[in-house]
């Protein structure tokens, strides 16, 4: 039977061991991103919302309602909200009511929001690239 918890503690720890280097891998892939973005004017959670909004723009003629975009991005949406609120200050995205469904408020792209996402792809792919391509390094 001691043998048997014995093996039970070692993929126990080593369950536990592969989630902390995930988290890790997440928070050293996230500092990166920021620090990459920063230098034009954006965070890693901003590049997402814009992400996101860009990549709809073929499918959804009208934005996306925040709630959806919560879902996508993995923030609450309070935090989105105040996120798209300082966008829209940066006249990065904007706010309204669709067209063709009255009911809710709509975020999207503005053209400004269009060409920095364009612009900074690039920057965001290569830090993915580069942080993904040995996920298995830790700092321990």
């Amino acid at each position: 039977m001691a043998a048997k918890n014995g093996e039970v503690d070692r993929a126990e720890r080593a369950l536990v061991e592969q989630w902390r280097d995930m988290l890790a891998l997440h928070a050293r892939t996230q500092c990166e991103l920021d620090r990459a973005l920063h230098r034009h004017g954006l965070c890693a959670s901003d590049f997402e919302v814009l992400d996101v909004l860009a990549e709809s723009a073929a499918d959804v003629t009208c934005g996306y309602r925040v709630q959806e975009i919560a879902e996508r991005v993995h923030l609450s949406q309070s935090a989105l909200s105040r996120l798209i609120a300082r966008l829209e200050k940066d006249g990065l995205v904007e706010r309204g009511l669709c067209a063709e469904d009255r009911r809710g408020v709509r975020v999207a792209l503005t053209g400004e929001g269009r060409a920095l996402h364009g612009d900074v792809l690039p920057v965001q792919r290569a830090v993915l690239t580069r942080m993904l391509a040995q996920p298995d390094v830790s700092s321990r």
